[in-house]
């Protein structure tokens, strides 16, 4: 065990091809580059344009929310730096060669 990160709808899981997959406690004003950064990035097999924050609603449904996370760390689009809420799930899919 690493640490606590406190209970699953305070904490925010990333998974997939992220270099460092791992849930971590949410922080205020917490930003999908936050993220990015504790997970030491993607890997090189990550279709990272094609990655998904899944985020679940109080009336238990989830809404997908489409980032394009090659264009925020590689391009520095910054419009692309979604807030995150506790909770949140990052998905990064692998790319099809």
């Amino acid at each position: 065990m690493r640490s606590f990160v406190g209970p699953p709808d305070r904490q925010i899981r990333v998974i997939g091809e992220a270099i460092d997959p791992i849930a971590i406690p949410y922080r205020e004003n917490m930003t999908l580059l936050d993220v990015m950064i504790a997970t030491k990035g993607i890997t090189k097999y990550a279709a990272g344009n094609r990655a998904v924050v899944v985020r679940r609603l109080q009336s238990s449904k989830s809404i997908y929310i489409r980032v394009r996370l090659s264009d925020l760390i590689k391009d520095g689009d910054i419009t692309q730096n979604v807030p995150m809420m506790p909770g949140d799930t990052l998905i990064i899919p692998q790319s099809w060669f």
